[in-house]
């Protein structure tokens, strides 16, 4: 598989981490973050979303990497914003049966955060049929299985079985892949390799699937300017092992760093307008742009 040099695509990945540190006042949780009517996609998740790429440029970066470093940096201002994880157990026992709060504990979990009261409750919230009976589509489902693991939640219930029932592991027809598509099989990836920690998890006939159409999927997505789903699917072509040559087009990585805000900021499609203005419409894209470069340079690059 051949890419841009490293130096860009770490480039792309520090101004991409420092548009998010500059920015961290607009991850953060609002008083209202307990609030019946809390608006979940625009406290919760982003926060989330923070916690998870940073927890995984962690992983994939020595700790003496500047990347490392802020990324580091970050992730402890997530924990903090959680009230060191008591957040969580108060959110919990106030929506009993929602799955977003372990969601984006298991993202703080996986960096080492942990809070022992709030996976105590949540393990006795997952024993009832409540919750296992809580309907979900199967991407969905197959991430809430793996929040589980990393909330110390272990169950019989076989990933295999709910990943055969998602968009990319029934392996359908090339030319039904379209937008919700793509973010579909982007995350059954990242859930199977653990955000791209474990590539050998990834089932043979995925590897081989997503080895003969992941790079036109991934080149139309950049012709039309959806940098977002882009930025996600240079992450899988990342993750998958034994891609072949010319699998991620040489151009890809120019083409980010060109659509990238002086700032670091990427938007999610074509120009989104000014990112101090628009903070929704940049702020998983960079996320996402920062978390597939950290990949990408890990990949035996100099990091």
């Amino acid at each position: 598989m051949t890419t841009a040099p490293a130096p860009q695509i770490r480039q792309v990945a520090r101004t991409a981490l420092a548009w998010a540190s500059a920015h961290r006042a607009d991850f953060a949780l609002g008083e209202d973050a307990l609030a019946a009517d809390v608006q979940v996609n625009s406290s919760w998740k982003p926060l989330g979303e923070l916690a998870q790429v940073c927890a995984s440029v962690t992983r994939h970066t020595p700790p003496t990497d500047p990347l490392h470093t802020c990324a580091a940096d970050l992730l402890a201002f997530a924990w903090q914003q959680t009230g060191d994880g008591e957040l969580f157990l108060r959110l919990q026992r106030l929506e009993p049966f929602a799955t977003y709060p372990l969601e984006v504990y298991a993202a703080l979990a996986a960096a080492g955060f942990r809070h022992p009261a709030y996976e105590t409750a949540v393990a006795t919230l997952a024993r009832t049929r409540g919750w296992r009976l809580t309907e979900q589509e199967p991407t969905r489902r197959l991430g809430v299985l793996k929040a589980e693991e990393r909330g110390g939640i272990h169950r019989d219930e076989p990933g295999h079985q709910v990943l055969g029932h998602t968009w990319l592991g029934g392996l359908p027809e090339p030319w039904t892949f379209e937008r919700s598509a793509g973010y579909a099989l982007t995350h059954v990836v990242f859930h199977l390799t653990d955000w791209g920690r474990s590539p050998q998890e990834l089932p043979t006939d995925l590897t081989a699937y997503l080895a003969d159409w992941l790079p036109p999927w991934l080149d139309t997505c950049l012709d039309a300017r959806m940098w977002d789903l882009g930025c996600e699917l240079l992450a899988v072509a990342a993750s998958v092992p034994g891609l072949p040559d010319g699998a991620v087009p040489g151009d890809a990585w120019q083409r980010i760093a060109a659509a990238q805000d002086p700032s670091g900021a990427l938007p999610e499609e074509g120009d989104s307008g000014d990112p101090d203005v628009h903070f929704a419409q940049h702020y998983h894209s960079t996320l996402m742009a920062a978390f597939a470069a950290a990949l990408t340079a890990g990949q035996g690059a100099p990091v």
